[in-house]
């Protein structure tokens, strides 16, 4: 894994977070991105106050939150391409399960989670692909309904929607991406949006995203 640097990571915090209110979104939480990088950058974005930290690889999750002691553990959302025989491993570290995109993965989720007995709803968003793209995860946007309702039937608590933005960058198409689910959030009466990453986020807050997922600006770049 990758050791961050983290000389000057309360001053990259602050400053995303100007540039999160100048955008238009003074409450958007900011998702410190740590995957790849040890259980200090974890430990960084504790200590300078952000909302929670996103993880895409399993046993990098159950490594790193062993090394974690309760109260210095930030929400943790998991925001890379799920596997259903990791879920199991999972359950019980993720706190918010951000790219659900697949009826087998609600399914195993919600087996797994035991929401019969739980005392809160397990908290999961919906990925959809905005930019049409095939190597991106997410369903299809004629797909949400039948995994919104699939997701509450199974007794899963969809808070919102996660989106990628296009691979190449550009403005009017990163726009017109977020806009669009933002649009689908609006119609299922979705409240939450996860969508924006270093090079966008900027765009996302927006176009109405309420968290955005941030890693090499504030970690530096991964190996």
């Amino acid at each position: 894994m990758n050791v961050p640097n983290l000389e000057f990571l309360p001053e990259r915090v602050a400053q995303i977070r100007t540039r999160i209110a100048n955008a238009g979104g003074e409450k958007v939480k900011l998702i410190a991105v740590t995957k790849s990088f040890d259980v200090t950058a974890l430990l960084g974005a504790f200590s300078t106050g952000c909302d929670g930290v996103g993880e895409n690889y399993a046993q990098e999750v159950i490594v790193k939150t062993r090394e974690l002691s309760e109260h210095q553990r930030l929400p943790l959302h998991f925001i890379g391409r799920l596997q259903s025989n990791k879920i199991r491993a999972l359950i019980d570290l993720v706190d918010i399960w951000e790219s659900v995109d697949r009826v087998s993965l609600i399914n195993e989720i919600a087996k797994r989670s035991d929401v019969a007995t739980r005392v809160t709803p397990v908290q999961i968003m919906l990925q959809v692909n905005s930019t049409n793209e095939s190597d991106k995860g997410g369903c299809e946007p004629s797909e949400v309904a039948k995994l919104l309702a699939t997701a509450v039937s199974s007794g899963l608590d969809v808070i919102g929607l996660m989106t990628v933005g296009p691979t190449n960058n550009d403005p009017i198409q990163t726009r017109s991406a977020f806009r669009l689910v933002h649009e689908i959030a609006g119609d299922f009466g979705l409240k939450q949006l996860s969508m924006g990453m270093t090079g966008d986020f900027e765009i996302a807050v927006e176009q109405g995203s309420t968290a955005v997922r941030i890693g090499s600006a504030l970690f530096g770049t991964r190996f």
